[in-house]
């Protein structure tokens, strides 16, 4: 017999709780009754809880003290796709199901009532005094018809303070009203403003715009150079979406790059979407909650968590940059947003777009295999072209030890700047020096509570654990032998860089991009757009550069450091550093005017910089794709991390070799099992940190080995276990 959709009162409702439990709990449906999917509040103890109903009760214990639901909320109840979502994610990750629904109710005052704010709108008659504030106010409400505003908009419209609008509140002459505060958004128009493309545009355009139409399952890899016009591409996908009456989604994988994104969204569409991460307030995370749900948002521009909203009728997902790091959610729940957007659009019939200039091994091996269909720009768009690649090599310069740019780089910044152009000077480390060591006794600062260097920050003044975010001031005096005056740094920071780029280009402006520097993504959204409209002539940066931004005028990129992601045992490097120098060069030459981008490298015959000198994607992707096959390894194998924690070193140690010893779960179906061995950083915030490392071949059933090789043993103390399905940084 199928389960019911409609629980009448008093029958028994199975309620997922957020709350760390491993079963669902028996209440009864309220008066009114419930549909499966509602969301509710139940009791649990003496507290009020957030729960969904996720189906009929099992009634196996005794049902006297089952208790009712104590009220439905007033939001859209879960789809069967989102449960079923969860689940399947679920399992994916082996994260507990409970973990998940945390994931999906991450907006606040979700069980609150309907909250209510003031708004502003024209009302009768006119002021009994006429004053220039007045009328600016009177005339912004006339120039939007009926259209209601908020104080604060009114007020910055009209370019007056509130009392001038309170004013004519009190005479009537504008209206005062109380309206919910979570409102649909403004509807965005398909038609209203579709850019002209290039031929190669227009065919990957109409590719995906007849993805979407077929309102079929499918994942399409768009591929193209830098500032060959992907996003203009996909918006004509999210274009079709829209007319269709279906949802669209896109990630984004850094909250700075959200502000031109959002403007251009606007132009195309005449309306902001929904926008969806850390930096979005706690108020507009709940109206989007909402909206999501009930229809009244039809674009969401988001972070990876983005995912995890309760879509009405979602068409398309489209990742940007897919091949990015921080789609891999690395504390907490597991997850890479790429897959789960994959398996996300595999349970509501959607289309996935995977864009990217230098896509992840993982996607050009499946688009390759025919698993995803493969669109690609091969031109930039307009006068644009493709900057010319060079190296530096530093065996040959003449650089001081304490200096790292080159004079090769000196001379070819210095004359780009004469110009009126930019140039970009790019290092992958924050802060002022990646390590602080006594000249006296060799002692390197470390943290107090990880095995992690401390990195100096100049610019604030402290050292700063990236592991843990812990900081103290710089001392005076060696930690270790107490001897004043030795302690140096060692290495170039971002900081260190800025610091020596002043001295050898005094008269230049500079603009150091580097997410420790701004204290809000408001912040550093206004350092971008004020280099991009020229307000620096040298920009020093990190990876946060790398993506996706547009200057206009940079037209030279200098690399300090080409060789840092070349060394280490992580499976990716290689990858990662074609990835981060193409996609680096790429800011250089986007308008009309040529780039240039200059390596500075002691390998320059290395394979991996030959092939990003050369632009020989194709190439590196094959010779790469070799290489993992022969060692069994992703996207040809497959792959789990176990990491143990605990303040105890003898204790994840004992349970590290106990799950070595007894791995017969994991050998039934071929896979090994490697370690334990400390972590790469073997402790962070006190707790000592042992990895052990799972392989198997590609088709084996890796989670349920997995789960089953783990449920032999029970944790006790304060001893934490997790487990990372498709690993993507061994630290």
């Amino acid at each position: 017999m199928q389960d019911p959709e409609f629980f009448e009162q008093g029958q028994l409702v199975a309620v997922l709780t957020t709350q760390p439990l491993d079963r669902f709990l028996d209440y009864k449906a309220p008066e009114g009754g419930c549909f499966r999917g509602s969301f509710v509040e139940v009791p649990l103890g003496p507290r009020k809880v957030l729960g969904v109903v996720w189906g009929p009760g099992r009634g196996d214990f005794d049902i006297a003290k089952i208790r009712p639901v104590n009220r439905v909320l007033d939001v859209a109840p879960m789809r069967d796709e989102m449960r079923a979502f969860l689940e399947r994610a679920a399992d994916y990750t082996l994260t507990p199901l409970h973990a998940m629904l945390r994931l999906a109710t991450r907006a606040p005052g979700l069980s609150d009532p309907p909250s209510m704010r003031k708004v502003y709108r024209r009302g009768d008659g006119e002021p009994d005094r006429q004053t220039d504030a007045r009328r600016r106010v009177l005339e912004a409400l006339n120039d939007y018809g009926d259209l209601a505003f908020t104080l604060k908009e009114l007020s910055e419209m009209a370019g007056v303070t509130s009392s001038v609008v309170k004013g004519l509140v009190k005479q009537g002459v504008v209206r005062e009203e109380d309206t919910p505060r979570d409102l649909p958004f403004f509807r965005l128009d398909p038609e209203y403003a579709g850019k002209d493309l290039t031929d190669e545009q227009a065919a990957g355009a109409e590719a995906l715009c007849a993805g979407v139409r077929s309102e079929a399952y499918g994942t399409t890899l768009l591929r193209g150079v830098t500032g060959s016009g992907k996003t203009e591409v996909y918006l004509e996908a999210v274009a079709e979406t829209l007319r269709k009456g279906r949802q669209a989604l896109v990630l984004l994988p850094e909250i700075a790059l959200t502000a031109e994104f959002l403007s251009r969204v606007e132009e195309r569409f005449g309306a902001k979407p929904a926008e969806w991460h850390s930096g979005v307030t706690m108020t507009e995370r709940r109206r989007i909650w909402k909206m999501v749900g009930q229809g009244g948002a039809q674009l969401v521009i988001g972070a990876r968590s983005a995912l995890f909203l309760p879509y009405q009728n979602l068409g398309l997902i489209v990742v940007d940059e897919e091949h990015d790091t921080s789609y891999k959610q690395e504390d907490g729940v597991l997850y890479n947003a790429r897959d789960m957007a994959v398996l996300r659009a595999s349970l509501c019939s959607a289309r996935v777009v995977l864009a990217s200039a230098t896509p992840s091994l993982e996607s050009w091996a499946n688009a390759e295999a025919g698993k995803y269909e493969k669109l690609e720009l091969t031109a930039r768009f307009g006068e644009a072209v493709l900057p010319d690649m060079r190296a530096i090599d530093m065996r040959v310069e003449d650089l001081p030890g304490s200096r790292w740019i080159s004079p090769t780089l000196q001379k070819a910044v210095e004359a780009r700047v004469e110009r009126g152009e930019q140039a970009l000077l790019f290092i992958n480390r924050r802060g002022y020096a990646p390590v602080t060591i006594c000249r006296a006794c060799g002692h390197q600062v470390g943290c107090d509570d990880c095995d992690a260097r401390m990195v100096e920050h100049r610019f604030l003044k402290r050292l700063v654990c990236h592991q843990c975010g812990e900081t103290k001031p710089m001392p005076e005096e060696c930690p270790s032998c107490k001897v004043e005056g030795k302690l140096a740094p060692v290495g170039p920071g971002v900081e260190r860089l800025a610091e020596e780029a002043q001295a050898l280009f005094p008269d230049a402006r500079l603009a150091v991009l580097s997410s420790d520097l701004f204290g809000s993504a408001r912040a550093l959204k206004e350092g971008i757009n004020s280099i991009a409209e020229g307000g620096a002539d040298i920009i020093i940066g990190t990876q946060l550069v790398a993506k996706g931004h547009n200057f206009p005028l940079l037209t030279l990129v200098g690399v300090i450091d080409a060789d840092l992601g070349l060394q280490g045992s992580d499976l990716r490097a290689a990858e990662r550093t074609f990835q981060l120098m193409r996609q680096v060069a790429g800011r250089a030459g986007r308008a009309e005017k040529r780039g240039e981008a200059m390596l500075q490298t002691f390998q320059p015959e290395h394979p991996v910089i030959r092939a990003i000198l050369a632009g020989d994607e194709i190439n590196f992707w094959k010779a790469e794709a070799n290489e993992r096959r022969h060692a069994g390894v992703p996207p040809f194998g497959r792959m789990a991390g176990i990491i143990l924690s605990s303040p105890d070193v003898q204790q994840v140690f004992d349970l590290g070799n106990a799950l070595a010893r007894n791995d017969g779960a994991l050998r039934e179906v071929g896979a090994q099992v490697f370690g334990p061995a400390p972590a790469p950083i073997a402790r962070i915030r006190g707790r000592h940190r042992v990895r052990l490392l799972v392989k198997a071949d590609k088709g084996v059933p890796i989670q349920a080995a997995v789960a089953k090789w783990i449920g032999q043993f029970r944790l006790k103390g304060d001893i934490r276990l997790s487990v990372d399905i498709d690993p993507q940084s061994f630290y």
